[in-house]
């Protein structure tokens, strides 16, 4: 496959991800700022800090307010990561690689644009917000549903495969940053029911709240829910279960291809190491410097990827 093709695939399916978990990093942000309402401004800022737009917001002198964020983030064309962005970028991708595609999956990316870009024609009404991140995500699961019921599996399919899960694996953790690094009011309020209900919406913010408590019951605690999110492999949004499929994808491509790739050797170290003493290690390092670190190899393995296939080349 042309590297530039390759890349067209895993890119296409990365922004329709980014898309799909910035609405799911919203209505985190919405969610734990109503718990919060006397210091939503620092919710709101937290929210794009981890999204990594704070400096792009701050330059259009705008205020700290849930409309002014929530509107930065889903159509603003000053934010290159916006869900309206994302969905445009997505589809210019799928008109390139378009012989590369089933006809089911490029109707549903072009359905996912045409309905997406409609609906945020115009800012979207606090009263309306969770609907719209409904849609958004339902369309992202329509063209995911397309992909596998449709798709063979091959090189084709493992490049979408490998942008889906770059980007899942980001952004669960970026999520999991939100609750951690900015949004815990004070050690004191650790484990009060403050707390709890605020690590309760990250659950249900990656549609993790009934399958965690399938495997746990009612017992909702901050180390319990950040085990389940960063190294449970039953669940698919986890950093444990991405890196696998990483892994995965990368290891089918290297046979079918015949070459030794350094991207897959970065991968499966990964892999081994995430998590390797547990969640109390993790605890005991610091959760925010251990999904630092995480966003960091990420990046560098997106990097890999793109430089072992020849994306631009």
């Amino acid at each position: 496959m042309l590297g530039k093709t390759a890349g067209g695939l895993f890119w296409m399916f990365r922004y329709l991800e980014r898309s799909e978990n910035t609405a799911r990093l919203i209505e985190a942000g919405f969610r734990i700022a109503l718990t919060r309402p006397d210091s939503s401004a620092d919710e709101w800022a937290s929210v794009l800090d981890t999204a990594g737009v704070r400096g792009l917001f701050d330059m259009a002198d705008r205020t700290y307010d849930g409309a002014s964020v929530i509107d930065f983030l889903l159509r603003d064309p000053a934010n290159p990561s916006s869900i309206l962005t994302s969905i445009n970028a997505a589809r210019s991708n799928a008109r390139m690689v378009r012989t590369a595609l089933t006809r089911e999956v490029w109707e549903a990316v072009n359905e996912s644009w045409m309905t997406l870009t409609d609906t945020l024609r115009r800012p979207v009404r606090e009263a309306d917000l969770p609907g719209v991140l409904s849609l958004i995500r339902r369309q992202s699961a329509l063209v995911r549903g397309s992909m596998h019921g449709s798709m063979l599996r091959n090189d084709i399919y493992d490049f979408a495969r490998l942008g889906t899960f770059i980007e899942r694996a980001d952004n669960t953790a970026r999520i999991l940053d939100v609750k951690y690094y900015v949004l815990l009011p004070s050690f004191t309020q650790i484990g009060s029911s403050l707390d709890n209900v605020q690590w309760e919406t990250i659950l249900r913010s990656v549609a993790g709240e009934r399958a965690f408590r399938w495997l746990n019951g009612p017992d909702i605690n901050p180390k319990g829910i950040a085990e389940f999110l960063i190294l449970d492999g039953r669940m698919p949004r986890s950093l444990k279960f991405c890196m696998s499929k990483i892994s995965d994808n990368l290891s089918y491509l290297e046979q079918d291809y015949g070459v030794e790739l350094e991207s897959l050797k970065v991968a499966k170290s990964q892999r081994a190491n995430i998590g390797a003493g547990g969640i109390d290690a993790i605890f005991d390092d610091g959760l925010h410097e251990f999904l630092t670190q995480f966003l960091v190899d990420m990046a560098q393995l997106g990097t890999l990827i793109e430089q072992d296939f020849r994306f631009y080349g």
